[in-house]
């Protein structure tokens, strides 16, 4: 298991060397000030590389930049429309350029319109901290009383919909702003917040495609790109949905097994791969991550371990981001299969046999509080959650070690 960290550059207020403190053997970052659509040059790429080899103070850190998350496909790509196959070709030179700079991983997803969504980025539980939120009742008041949007009142069972219009009646303005921002709060580490009208914009443009569609585009788009990658060495490998079902009447094609095993049987090369994010997937309660891992582990390139305690047993309800090895998703079993993996790869000879796996979210916890990171991703909430899964992991190992 390769440790990681993300980190959004210079402007995170976690910084490299608070990284060199945690143990990661690696940073996972990507390029955010760039639009989506286009190219990644090598004198950016190079710039950022340095930027993670050396602390402010121009100390060595060790570190190296291992992930890329995310090399953004443009909504055009994932519309077919505008400039389209322009952008393909830039992101087939950002390939090139990533290649040459000697990064080999490379995230990305396929969500339209808004990346993951939650309607408190700080609510509070009962130990103090601080962590994210999905509630279904709070998005149905966005989706249904703010955003307006044609036909939300039918996508929501009745009784959400009479929940929402009783929560929307006795809200205030002030908590009526605090959801929009909430949901509208754009990707992780962009500078950029989408505004309920600009939301509206891009939902019309989607209005017909619906998910059949959408992954004909996702398999033009791989079929484009895979090729480069192969050819490169890269490892290419698509983030679920989150959360993992349809919101604001857009499709969602990558929320379950059945939807990567598609994906990956349709272009079955290593470089067509998959992003295991426990914790988006296990917003689904039919979704066995376990599972998921030991018959689709062969094509993981990269993992982010985080967990969810869902509040209900339905697709599409409530959850918040609780500790590492609590919630709703089997950590234990989950670390055990991801072992089994790596072990089966390092019996074949894989060069990859060690999985980069970054510690992903965190609770606001201790100094985090009023510290202003990026939503789900303090310092210290994080550490503690690698601290947790390093243990888990090395105690897994050591377990299947001991002679039976």
């Amino acid at each position: 298991m390769i440790e990681t960290w993300r980190w959004f550059g210079p402007r995170d207020v976690t910084t490299i060397a608070n990284v060199m403190q945690t143990g990661a053997q690696g940073i996972v970052s990507a390029l955010h000030h760039l639009p989506d659509g286009a190219v990644w040059t090598a004198g950016e790429i190079g710039k950022r590389q340095e930027q993670v080899r050396f602390t402010a103070e121009e100390r060595a850190s060790g570190l190296e930049w291992l992930v890329v998350e995310s090399l953004p496909v443009s909504e055009d790509i994932k519309r077919q429309t505008g400039e389209w196959k322009a952008h393909l070709a830039h992101y087939r030179q950002s390939l090139e350029n990533l290649a040459a700079a000697g990064i080999e991983t490379v995230c990305y997803n396929f969500m339209p319109v808004i990346d993951w969504t939650r309607t408190q980025l700080a609510w509070q539980v009962p130990h103090g901290g601080y962590c994210m939120r999905f509630d279904a009742v709070d998005f149905a008041v966005f989706d249904i009383h703010l955003l307006k949007r044609k036909g939300a009142l039918g996508d929501v069972p009745p009784e959400v919909a009479e929940a929402a219009d009783r929560r929307h009646r006795d809200m205030s303005e002030a908590e009526k702003a605090a959801i929009a921002a909430s949901v509208l709060a754009g990707l992780p580490g962009a500078a950029d917040v989408l505004s309920l009208d600009t939301v509206q914009f891009h939902l019309d443009k989607y209005g017909e495609i619906d998910a059949e569609r959408l992954r004909r585009h996702l398999f033009a788009f791989l079929e484009e790109v895979v090729p480069t990658a192969e050819r490169l060495g890269l490892r290419l490998c698509c983030h679920p949905d989150d959360p993992p079902f349809p919101l604001m009447g857009l499709p969602r094609i990558m929320s379950t097994e059945a939807d990567y095993r598609v994906v990956l049987d349709h272009i079955p090369s290593p470089a067509n791969g998959m992003t295991l994010c426990s914790g988006a997937l296990g917003a689904r309660p039919d979704n066995d991550l376990p599972g998921i891992m030991r018959r689709l582990g062969g094509r993981v390139h990269f993992i982010h371990l985080r967990n969810v305690k869902l509040e209900g047993r339905e697709v599409g309800s409530s959850f918040y981001e609780c500790e590492h090895l609590e919630g709703s998703v089997d950590m234990a079993a989950l670390v055990d299969a991801i072992v089994d993996e790596e072990r089966r790869r390092k019996a074949e000879g894989r060069p990859d046999h060690s999985i980069p796996m970054r510690p992903d979210h965190g609770q606001d916890i201790l100094d985090d509080i009023g510290r202003g990171a990026q939503p789900g991703y303090p310092l210290i909430g994080r550490l503690k959650g690698l601290a947790e899964l390093r243990g888990l992991f090395r105690a897994t190992e050591r377990f299947k070690d001991v002679p039976a």
